[in-house]
């Protein structure tokens, strides 16, 4: 079953913990709302299963329609419903990560800037000497409970868990699979006009999952090594980008969203295959933040070859901002990507995706 309690704690961060690099820790934030209740938000550095590092993506400057569905700063702990548009996160289908993105990080090493929980130090302090900033950290609530704290020492213990991925699990974890549920950590800036985003998710899951369940559809690739390639110190190794095992790897590398001219607009989706083999598009979807579907041409696309497809049958490309959704004929999500409404302003000019 999905989690429990999925939502998203507003409020401010005025502590941190590190927990070192034995058996399960975690980075451990105390946060504070506006109405005063304290918060401990447990972040996973290290996995129970191997490969135990987690796999971490830092986006510096966020610009997703995610970010205008969040609770007010410092509001407390709100509940999301598990669907798009909501507020609530999907890595797989919410276009707010890729994949191929992610790297690998040890938990807790001697030295700076060289582990987990020093990327986390370096947002979080940050966070912690701006007044102005706030922290929005979705995932399961826990509490509140009948002691304190064991982190803080606040009383009642209350707090936030689960900040990860959360689908595509191995079968020890399979019950916690769901959509549109899945943790991370967002920390508004309001001097700079910017938004900071950090994405966690475990070696061990999937990206190909199913869009009722979660549920892996295939297990996650061995990360092949090469004994020739020689270690580089601080920066560790690029895990293959995961999938379906198909070969399959076409990809959403453009969009144009506000073209020249009057109604109706001729709204486009550009699409790249990536990959080795020439992928025939019967069957294949695209879907819009509405969830609106257009089928896609019956032709093949050839390696390294681009595609374009118009906008037709109500599927829409809005101006305030959306996802694409690219589906594959099993129904599967092959690709998704997200813009805001500032990319989708200027009149003219093709919104780009990285590849």
């Amino acid at each position: 079953m999905p989690l429990k309690e999925y939502g998203v704690l507003a409020a401010r961060a005025v502590a941190r913990r590190r927990e070192g690099a034995d058996d399960t820790p975690h980075y451990q934030i105390h946060l504070v709302d506006d109405a005063g209740t304290d918060y401990r938000a447990a972040v996973n550095v290290k996995s129970q299963e191997s490969p135990s590092e987690l796999l971490y993506f830092v986006d510096e400057d966020l610009r997703h329609p995610v970010t205008e569905s969040l609770p007010a700063a410092g509001s407390g702990w709100s509940r999301l419903e598990s669907r798009e548009g909501e507020g609530a996160l999907d890595y797989v289908r919410g276009g707010l990560v890729d994949s191929a993105s992610m790297r690998p990080l040890p938990p807790d090493l001697p030295g700076a800037g060289n582990d987990l929980a020093d990327l986390l130090d370096s947002h979080v302090q940050q966070a912690i000497e701006d007044e102005t900033a706030a922290l929005y950290v979705f995932g399961e609530r826990w509490g509140p409970e009948g002691t304190q704290d064991k982190i803080f020492g606040f009383r009642p213990g209350n707090g936030v868990h689960d900040v990860h991925m959360n689908q595509g699990n191995s079968e020890r974890f399979r019950s916690q699979d769901g959509v549109w549920q899945d943790g991370g950590l967002f920390i508004h800036l309001p001097a700079e006009s910017r938004w900071v985003a950090v994405f966690l998710a475990f070696q061990s899951q999937a990206w190909q999952t199913d869009d009722t369940t979660g549920h892996a559809l295939a297990a996650p690739p061995e990360r092949p090594t090469d004994p020739q390639e020689p270690d580089r110190p601080g920066e560790p190794d690029r895990p293959e980008p995961p999938g379906d095992g198909t070969g399959e790897s076409v990809r959403i590398v453009s969009a144009m969203v506000n073209p020249d001219g009057g109604a109706p607009e001729a709204e486009t989706v550009e699409l790249f295959n990536a990959s080795a083999d020439a992928v025939d598009l019967d069957g294949w979807h695209l879907s819009d933040r509405n969830g609106r579907r257009l089928s896609l041409p019956a032709q093949r696309i050839e390696p390294d070859a681009r595609v374009t497809v118009a906008a037709r049958d109500g599927f829409q490309l809005g101006n305030r901002g959306g996802t694409i959704t690219l589906t594959d004929p099993a129904g599967r999500t092959a690709h998704a990507v997200s813009y805001s409404a500032g990319q989708a302003g200027r009149e003219g000019e093709p919104i780009s995706f990285d590849a």
